[in-house]
């Protein structure tokens, strides 16, 4: 069997550059899926992409599929003939389907019935014959959501398709689509190239396209060498460019000849926080602002063009033109807002709408400033400096500024908090209000900040899911799990002690005009209990640790992580697994009585020492495990507990709990309850593996 490497190229228009990587690796596993599910073989395989073009090379793959053999199994031999040996219906309809007669079929045995099978052998299929298919196939599976229209053609893409390269070797495989026909031709860089460039076999498209067609078509090269132009303009500045890595996937995704230039701007424009300076070049133009050796902003910028310009002064002048009206709009914002203090856009809020039946952005930050207040002793804060942050949380949104630079939300409210002199506790507080924004953010480092943001995370996930309009599937319209994420790792991670249960009541009864149902606190709670589980396997926490420590129903997620830690360094001592066995065969023993046991423990009825020496250690531990208790130092009080093993494990070998006698009996449950009840008091560690 020869061996060759496929290339194949789609080109385009402009593709968007968010997805570009995504949909090249989405092209290539898709192609690598149908190759490998018809039995082709192939040394290596590579996705490449630019802003016009998404392609893949196999290298040695195999010029045809292997021959194979079918093989059908039909009706038993039962059911394939009538008693006269006459062929049934089933019989008659299997032959059909496979076409040939009864009488060519073969008979098969299959545990210990035998059957009417047909075989036959299929010859190699060609590699030509099965890549029009393949590919039809995986250029449909792209995860596009909206594919579009060009022309009169009835054909859909997410860009207009303007080429389709397909070589095997030195040879076109040839087929339509898109209203195109494959062809050897490439294109090369939209201005340095434009003409069609002739690719004479398949191990030449990306050599050619970088050596001849100012195309670097590796996704990954083109992001290094851009990092590398970056660090050289960075010695040149005397500075060190901020590379935001998303910024540099998109970068990367819009050019094809990558070209990194240094640009500046007025030096009167540091004068406005770092943080705005920052945004509009990263988020409107795509720049990559440069620091100085103390960590502050210079009057410089990188940006990468996709032209190798012959008077690249012409470039950075553009640049440096074109973000000079970006930053007087955002210093005309930024002076706009500070004429007046933070609180007086308080007002604007009643406008916008929160959510139609929960009211207006006003509203809400009404019910959290309450919530806030209530809470502020649990965050060892001020309440009311809890009350006037949470008052002015969302006040920024309205401002100019926010309303410009969205991404600014509650950075500039703390500027302005700053501005308008309020207290600094709450002007930092503001700046902390949206945290932790995704996985892995900072969380709220003050006091009045972690209130503030735990506040509106209650008041959100009470609120929306008391009307029914809580996460469905992937769709989570309010956030909601990111919410519910947050609150989870500001208690835990921040050890705040908040009766999670109590804060969802008291933020129900702020929803005065709005019906959100009883059983809406219940909802919440199984909601964060869901959020908690992820965040613990999150972190290679046993599952049975987890559902250990939740079976004890505690809503306050600091003592539930101490209580998660504790027991995941108890499971490992030796004695853990004998204790949770004992566990577990007390509570499968306690299960079976109709009702709780109420009789005290009369040592008088006891008929064994072993009942007597395990009566004692649990007495002696009363005291010690108490004080581990109530010092929230769980992990000793596990390590008391372990001394239980042998008298435990005594216990068991001599004694029967199911006595004859009922009040002896009874006795014994009482004893088992005790134990149980001081074993499970952590956690109920009869359900650790």
């Amino acid at each position: 069997m020869n061996t060759e490497t496929l290339a194949i190229e789609i080109g385009t228009e402009e593709l968007p550059p968010r997805p570009l990587k995504r949909l090249a690796v989405a092209f290539h596993d898709a192609l690598v899926e149908s190759l490998r599910g018809a039995g082709l073989d192939f040394k290596s395989s590579k996705a490449f992409a630019t802003p016009r073009r998404l392609g893949v090379v196999f290298e040695a793959l195999e010029d045809s599929q292997p021959a194979t053999t079918e093989r059908r199994r039909g009706p038993a031999l039962e059911a394939a003939f009538a008693d006269d040996g006459a062929p049934t219906k089933a019989a008659l309809g299997f032959a059909k389907s496979c076409g040939v007669e009864v009488a060519n079929l073969s008979r098969v045995e299959e545990k210990g019935r035998t059957y009417l099978a047909y075989e036959r052998d299929v010859p190699p299929v060609p590699l030509n014959k099965l890549i029009p298919s393949m590919f039809e196939s995986a250029a449909a599976r792209l995860p596009i959501p909206k594919r579009m229209r060009w022309g009169s053609s009835e054909s859909e893409f997410i860009r207009p398709v303007h080429w389709l390269l397909c070589l095997y070797g030195t040879s076109v495989i040839e087929f339509s689509m898109f209203d195109i026909h494959t062809d050897r031709k490439t294109y090369g860089h939209r201005f340095h190239h434009p003409q069609a460039i002739e690719i004479p076999d398949a191990n030449a498209l990306l050599r050619v396209l970088e050596a001849e067609g100012f195309v670097m078509p590796d996704f990954d090269q083109r992001r290094t060498v851009i990092r590398e132009q970056i660090a050289r303009l960075n010695k040149q500045l005397g500075g060190v460019a901020l590379i935001d890595e998303e910024l540099l996937e998109e970068v990367t995704a819009l050019v094809e000849w990558p070209q990194a230039i240094a640009g500046g701007f007025d030096e009167s424009f540091l004068a406005l926080p770092t943080e705005v300076l920052i945004s509009t070049m990263q988020k409107h133009q795509r720049y990559f602002p440069v620091t100085g050796d103390n960590g502050a902003l210079m009057c410089n910028f990188i940006t990468v063009s996709n032209i190798e310009s012959s008077e690249p002064e012409i470039v950075v002048r553009g640049n440096e033109r074109v973000i000079r009206p970006r930053l007087a709009d955002a210093r005309f914002f930024y002076e706009q807002d500070n004429q007046r203090p933070l609180v007086s856009f308080r007002e604007r809020l009643d406008d916008v709408v929160f959510e139609k039946r929960l009211g207006s952005l006003g509203d809400k930050t009404r019910r959290v400033k309450q919530l806030a207040g209530a809470m502020g002793g649990v965050f060892d804060a001020k309440a009311e400096h809890c009350e006037r942050a949470a008052e002015l949380s969302r006040c920024d949104l309205v401002t100019e500024m926010v309303g410009e630079f969205p991404d600014l939300q509650g950075i500039m409210g703390r500027y302005y908090a700053k501005a308008s002199n309020e207290e600094p506790e709450i002007a930092e507080a503001l700046g902390e209000f949206y945290l932790p924004a995704f996985a892995g953010d900072a969380l709220p480092e003050s006091a009045v900040g972690a209130c503030i943001a735990v506040a509106d995370k209650i008041d959100s996930l009470i609120g929306i899911f008391g009307v029914g309009a809580g996460p469905t599937g992937d769709k989570d319209p309010f956030a909601l799990r990111r919410a519910a994420n947050g609150l989870v790792r500001i208690l835990i991670e921040g050890q705040f002690s908040v009766a999670l249960r109590g804060a969802f009541t008291t933020a129900r009864d702020h929803y005065e005009d709005v019906d959100l149902g009883e059983d809406v606190v219940e909802v919440v709670w199984s909601f964060i209990s869901d959020r908690l589980r992820t965040y613990y396997t999150d972190r290679q926490i046993g599952h049975d640790v987890i559902e250990a420590v939740l079976a004890l129903d505690i809503d306050d997620l600091s003592d539930v992580n101490k209580r998660v830690l504790a027991v995941t360094q108890f499971k490992a001592s030796t004695s853990a697994p004998a204790l949770a066995a004992a566990n577990k065969r007390i509570t499968n023993i306690l299960k079976k009585e109709k009702s709780s046991p109420s009789v005290a423990i009369d040592e008088a009825l006891f008929e064994h020492p072993e009942e007597s020496t395990l009566a004692q250690v649990l007495g002696g531990l009363t005291q010690s495990t108490d004080a581990s208790y109530q010092a929230e130092d769980y992990g000793q009080y596990l390590t008391l507990c372990a001394t239980l093993k042998e008298p435990v494990d005594a216990y068991f070998d001599a004694v029967m709990v199911m006595h004859e006698n009922p009040t002896i009996k009874a006795n014994r449950i009482a004893q088992l309850d005790s134990l149980r009840r001081l074993l499970s008091r952590v956690a109920d560690i009869s359900l650790l593996d």
